[in-house]
């Protein structure tokens, strides 16, 4: 089933970028895009917003 697709701009960490294209790889997806969308779609379904957007929570590996 086809999807409407919307293109955005994304702009993260290399090694981030990194991670996600090794995903598309190890994982047989068709590109680090589709490793985002898996991502994006896992936390809408699976996880509580406040658990990953919470000032408690909130983490950057490349800060400070």
């Amino acid at each position: 089933m086809a999807h409407e697709k919307t293109d955005i701009t994304v702009t993260v960490e290399t090694d981030q970028a990194d991670w996600l294209a090794q995903q598309a790889v190890e994982f047989g997806l068709s590109d680090d895009s589709k490793a985002l969308r898996i991502l994006i779609d896992f936390a809408i379904q699976e996880i509580d917003s406040e658990t990953i957007f919470s000032s408690a929570n909130e983490r950057c590996r490349h800060c400070g």
